[in-house]
């Protein structure tokens, strides 16, 4: 069973990556990524799911119809509609973009059932969130910028979200952490271009944002065919007890 993750209150919903600290800058390098890891992706709907994921290109994707549903209209906006209720039919989608789109979720459970549901039995889904143990996760805890939107955010850890996923039967096939900047108080430049120094001694999974790659696997069940007739169970009877058996017999009167 999930965690109870369900929030009292709905978070403020960005309505594109301006409205986050250096957003545009973190948009590229999410980009980026997602689109290395979109190659891998096959089959005929890709759904980018919320405002966020809209903006996100894959060109790199064998995918060529690409879906944008958002919950706000913008100007990449294909489709106007809650992430918690997709206007799909079951086993309909080939894969799913999530950029942060659970970090801003009221009931970040209720999309994933919603994704789990409409997502054909080996799609592929893309999430990148914010990590609660980087220096951005630290801010939202600081008196910093209290207007900031990723005060709002939830900043789920990776872990969760791939122990949410494992209970769906997905299979997590890659996971990277990337922007070592913090999102609070960073330059476009250090987030584009990190200083010589984290290359050294500086853990990946401090970075600020991460990105899950998964697979659904749904395995197939086989039926057991009923034993109709039962063969009997024969045990070889040597020719020595064959014979000793004969004579017992021929020896009585």
């Amino acid at each position: 069973m999930f965690k109870h993750a369900r929030s009292h209150t709905q978070p403020r919903y960005p309505q594109s990556w301006c409205e986050l600290p250096v957003g545009e800058a973190a948009r590229d390098v999410i980009s980026a990524h997602c689109d290395r890891l979109s190659e891998r992706i096959f089959g005929y709907h890709l759904v980018k799911l919320g405002n966020l994921s809209s903006e996100i290109a894959l060109p790199s994707c064998p995918i060529s119809h690409q879906i944008n549903q958002c919950q706000l209209r913008s100007p990449h906006t294909g489709l106007i509609g809650k992430s918690c209720t997709l206007p799909y039919v079951e086993n309909s989608v080939d894969g799913f973009l999530l950029c942060n789109e659970l970090d801003f979720a009221q009931d970040p459970h209720e999309i994933l059932r919603e994704v789990d549901r409409v997502i054909t039995q080996s799609g592929y889904v893309i999430i990148t969130g914010f990590n609660p143990f980087s220096a951005t996760g630290l801010g939202k805890y600081l008196p910093l910028k209290k207007d900031n939107i990723l005060h709002d955010a939830r900043f789920f850890s990776a872990a969760r979200i791939i122990d949410w996923l494992s209970l769906l039967s997905f299979e997590v096939l890659d996971t990277q952490y990337i922007i070592p900047s913090s999102l609070f108080w960073s330059s476009e430049k250090a987030i584009r271009y990190p200083a010589q120094w984290r290359m050294y001694g500086y853990q990946q999974w401090f970075n600020s944002v991460y990105v899950i790659f998964a697979r659904k696997r749904t395995w197939p069940m086989t039926t057991i065919k009923p034993k109709w007739k039962l063969k009997p169970s024969f045990s070889a009877v040597s020719a020595n007890s064959l014979r000793s058996s004969q004579r017992a017999s021929t020896s009585e009167p």
